[in-house]
């Protein structure tokens, strides 16, 4: 099976969810297979698919997006992400302003509910633009991922053919793999046949 078939079967959007961080799996909305680009991100539909996987849902405010406007946006989120990311992890000064305007777009109210026992909760509700609801908290876990992640713990898989990434939350971290079942046993195979044909 190739891995295309595999990433695509990940879920109904078909973008992986391996990446142990929201800032990861955002960078991992695009793959690759046997050198070929895979795109999980074609209409809006697949971005508000993609982000209801994480529980991020459109303020409701009845404003409606212009077709594509959330794609445009979100893939433009991507790229920066991945060019900040990428800085922060080869220590390279970066600009971050550009990601403040995603951020200050993201306005956000204290909002007091109970629990499914009754117990009262504290959260935040966005009370943003459709668009700043809903990319506002993934530009914010990019944001916090460069305020307190662990950057030697942000990598990209060792497969030649991936580009996913992933945050090493394993105990020893020593993950290579975006995940064994794909790349994992991949390598795994090549080096069977390569003792095999000696």
């Amino acid at each position: 099976m190739q891995i295309s078939a595999i990433l695509h079967g990940e879920s109904q959007s078909g973008a992986p969810m391996l990446g142990d961080h929201l800032a990861m799996d955002l960078l991992n909305t695009e793959a690759r297979d046997d050198g070929k680009a895979i795109e999980f991100w074609n209409n809006d539909a697949e971005v508000l698919q993609w982000l209801a996987r994480y529980g991020i849902a459109p303020a409701t405010e009845g404003k409606t997006l212009d077709p594509g406007e959330l794609l445009n946006r979100a893939k433009a989120l991507r790229t920066l992400a991945r060019q900040l990311i990428t800085e922060f992890k080869e220590e390279k000064p970066s600009d971050i302003s550009e990601l403040n305007q995603y951020l200050h777009s993201f306005h956000t109210v204290p909002h007091l509910a109970k629990d499914p026992e009754g117990k009262l909760t504290l959260s935040r509700i966005s009370r943003s633009t459709s668009i700043g609801s809903l990319l506002g908290p993934v530009a914010e876990a990019v944001a916090e991922l460069l305020v307190e992640g662990n950057f030697d713990l942000v990598k990209q898989c060792e497969h030649p053919d991936c580009i996913l990434w992933f945050y090493d939350r394993t105990k020893a971290h020593k993950r290579r793999w975006c995940s064994m079942a794909l790349c994992g046993n991949r390598h795994k195979a090549a080096q069977f046949r390569k003792r095999s044909s000696s």
